[in-house]
């Protein structure tokens, strides 16, 4: 599609000429500046004409809740990647107050349309779905929802009641009324991606959801649109969230690299004359507490991930730790300490009144056995 002849909300010509003498119109976010290549959708009706005139061809959704950001507009590049030219990129910008709970920051959730729409066109998005709240849902909140079940339950769902099966509601909405063919998300927020993709599995809904990788600031902390709330004292704590995800990666690695390692040694030899032979020998005692630290990794990665964040508890001012859990991706639970296969290391917390999360895909898998046993590991 030619972005610039998309459609523009609110460029249909008054029936009665307008005064030379007018005034200017305001730039407040009831008017907001639209870029000349994106079209502002108010209303279902506005999205359904948008949609019947684009393109036949693939079309995909960015699900926003505003106050877009570098995270954001990568989701929409990606989504423009995936439809091509002379598809349709719808991105959606909606503050659902399903997902928040009592004592939330609903009212403080920043709205910054203008700033919102630049940065979706300068992305690719062809639209900007933008209703308020009697749009989405007429006549009051739903009285059918839908219920994020046992998984909905945990991490996320434990701390804030209710607050998935509100996202699963809008979504499994902005998806009837948008109709792509794909829908982009996120890896940041994890666990709502496993729930999206076990609503959409179960209830058959025709549609792609595609995870798009975290994105992160120089410094390492995860992209948030509450990344603004942050002083500067508080954001040097809140790296210990990326910090601990990183250390406990680079534990998960240097365990395999040092069992591989004494693999490679003659099996006849004792542990300590292989990992000297192999320019090991300050190691030694490391490497044995990281061998039996077990075979899969799950305690050294949960291990090394609790060291970072214990020494933010105690900075000033102090990290409030959430949680910090190794899950199983298909159904967010806990992993034993000999999981093998794909994890997911996820944490909250608080660091002043900002409340942030993060998280990190990991794969564990079985130690070599023959390395296993020259390091004293269980096998």
């Amino acid at each position: 599609m030619n972005h610039d002849t998309a459609p523009t909300a609110g460029a249909a010509a008054s029936p009665d000429p307008v005064p030379e003498t007018a005034p200017a119109p305001d730039n407040t976010p009831n008017t907001p500046n639209v870029p000349d290549s994106l079209a502002l959708l108010r209303t279902r009706a506005e999205l359904d004409e948008a949609l019947a005139a684009a393109p036949r061809g693939r079309t995909a959704v960015v699900m926003t809740m505003g106050a877009l950001h570098e995270g954001h507009a990568t989701l929409v590049r990606a989504a423009r990647r995936y439809v091509g030219p002379d598809g349709f990129v719808t991105v959606t910008v909606f503050v659902n107050p399903l997902q928040f709970g009592a004592g939330e920051d609903l009212d403080r959730y920043p709205r910054t349309l203008d700033a919102d729409l630049a940065t979706a066109a300068g992305a690719g998005a062809d639209a900007v779905f933008a209703p308020g709240v009697d749009e989405v849902y007429p006549g009051g909140e739903p009285q059918v929802r839908i219920t994020a079940g046992p998984m909905g339950e945990r991490l996320e769902g434990a701390t804030r009641p209710g607050h998935f099966d509100g996202m699963l509601t809008v979504v499994a909405k902005l998806l009837h009324l948008t109709r792509p063919d794909s829908a982009f998300f996120g890896e940041k927020d994890a666990q709502q991606l496993a729930l999206i993709r076990r609503m959409v599995r179960d209830l058959n809904f025709p549609v792609e959801i595609v995870g798009v990788p975290t994105v992160r600031e120089p410094d390492g902390l995860a992209l948030s649109s509450r990344n603004r709330y942050l002083s500067a004292p508080e954001r040097r704590t809140a790296l210990a969230l990326s910090a601990a995800l990183f250390a406990a990666r680079d534990r998960l690695a240097a365990q395999y690299a040092l069992l591989e390692r004494a693999g490679a040694a003659p099996a006849s030899e004792s542990r300590a004359e292989a990992l000297s032979k192999l320019g090991e020998s300050r190691a030694a005692a490391d490497a044995h507490a990281v061998a039996i630290a077990g075979p899969g990794g799950a305690d050294a990665v949960r291990a090394a991930a609790r060291a970072v964040l214990a020494d933010a508890e105690k900075a000033e001012p102090a990290l409030v730790l959430d949680y910090l859990a190794l899950v199983d991706p298909a159904d967010f639970r806990e992993v034993p300490g000999g999981h093998s296969g794909p994890a997911i290391l996820a944490v909250a917390a608080r660091v002043g009144t900002t409340r942030l999360i993060d998280n990190l895909p990991l794969t564990l898998g079985p130690a070599p056995a023959a390395a296993a046993e020259d390091l004293g590991a269980p096998v």
